[in-house]
């Protein structure tokens, strides 16, 4: 599911392409979707956007005449209103004529040039939501990435809390503390984390001395409150750096879906990677790893069995140039799902014309018993009686009859 940086690449996009780019008229909603709808509407306005961890905010702005008799529509806004968006497992914005609509397109925003553009919200899971006039959720903490100084006090200050008494791995997951980390960016921190050791100070704060290292460093993935506190330092600046990493590769960041997934792929070091051991947590969530485990990991814990990526053509680029290769891979797949079909109905009549032929075969035998003369039925019959009756002399006897008649 998209995570930090990924709501961060996002938000980039969203102000790259909409700059300048003036929107009219309402917000719409498509019919399946389940979310509120944006009462908002405007003859022109702007979409500015901004990332906070796993959260991105959409600003729409009525663009202000500068003639004061000019008054505003009935029915339209006339302040700014706030849209917070949070992805769930697929969400994304994309920029597309309004021909070129994705499927999924359940939130959009039309520009006001001819012809018409539309800003979606492409959601295929439907699990992201929005908030029309929302704010950040309170019970989020600071980002990891562009609030590193906040994140790190947030986390240093409340190390006595019960949350801190879990498994590593899977403190990692709570946006309370760590808002913007995610399944495969807790696996990286956690293996950068054993492969650098530990200091015992922070670069980015050497005035400020944090808690001694520790003589392990290969530090178990579920390991426990006191070595938590211990390696505190490294941990949190790999949590605020690590992120940043994947915004520098540019792109979406993850998205396995997409046809050419080979930089992430090439920086990731443990998250699926070939050789890393994996499992779930006690939240089920599974963490890949390598080295022992600790002793806080869940007891039968199994690993689970790995799934292949399905990597589609579709990677969102509606350029002219892929429009043509979409259109040229959906043309084959239609005719190799067509040639399938064929094959299964040719497959399916042999096999009715063979279960007829046999149905038929096996009629004509009964018939030829049925139609079976009764004399030479009662005739075989007899004989059969008699010979099994017949004493055992009887052959002998007349074999001799027929020695005699030979002899005279």
């Amino acid at each position: 599911m998209p995570e930090g940086p990924e709501l961060h690449l996002a938000s980039l996009y969203v102000n790259k392409m909409c700059k300048g780019v003036v929107f009219t008229g309402p917000v719409r909603k498509s019919e399946v979707s389940k979310n509120p709808d944006v009462p908002f509407t405007s003859e022109a306005y702007f979409i500015t956007a901004v990332s906070r961890g796993k959260e991105v905010k959409l600003t729409l702005t009525p663009i202000k005449t500068d003639e004061p008799k000019v008054r505003v529509k009935a029915g339209q806004t006339e302040k700014p209103m706030d849209v917070v968006f949070r992805f769930g497992m697929s969400g994304y914005f994309r920029l597309t004529k309004e021909d070129e609509l994705p499927k999924h397109a359940h939130l959009r925003f039309y520009t006001k040039e001819t012809p018409c553009k539309v800003l979606s919200f492409v959601d295929a899971r439907r699990f992201g939501s929005w908030e029309p006039n929302g704010t950040w959720q309170p019970a989020r903490g600071p980002c990891i990435m562009f609030e590193y100084k906040s994140f790190r006090e947030n986390v240093v200050s409340h190390l006595s809390d019960s949350a801190f008494d879990r498994p590593i791995c899977e403190v990692l997951l709570n946006q309370k503390y760590f808002n913007g980390i995610g399944n495969y960016l807790r696996a990286e921190i956690l293996f950068r984390t054993v492969l650098k050791g530990l200091e015992s100070e922070d670069p980015s704060e050497c005035a400020k001395p944090v808690k001694n290292e520790i003589a392990d460093t290969k530090m178990p993935v579920c390991s426990k409150k006191e070595k938590v506190k211990a390696e505190v330092g490294d941990l949190l600046r790999l949590c605020h750096t690590v992120p940043l990493e994947v915004v520098n590769l540019g792109g979406k960041g993850y998205d396995p879906e997409k046809s050419d997934y080979s930089v992430f792929e090439a920086w990731l070091q443990c998250y699926y990677v070939d050789g890393m051991k994996s499992m779930r947590d006690h939240n089920g969530r599974t963490i890949w790893f390598e080295g022992d485990p600790g002793a806080l990991a869940p007891k039968n814990s199994k690993s689970p069995k790995a799934k292949k990526r399905a990597k589609k053509e579709d990677d969102h680029d509606y350029t002219e140039k892929k429009k043509l290769v979409r259109n040229a891979s959906k043309d084959s797949t239609k005719r190799a799902v067509k040639q399938e079909a064929s094959a299964k109905t040719r497959k399916k009549q042999k096999d009715v014309h063979g279960k007829r032929a046999r149905s038929k075969k096996r009629h004509t035998d009964k018939s030829q018993e049925v139609n079976t003369p009764s004399h030479l039925e009662k005739g075989t019959t007899a004989r059969r009686r008699r010979s099994s009756v017949e004493p055992a002399g009887g052959s002998q006897r007349r074999s001799s009859r027929l020695t005699r008649q030979n002899n005279q």
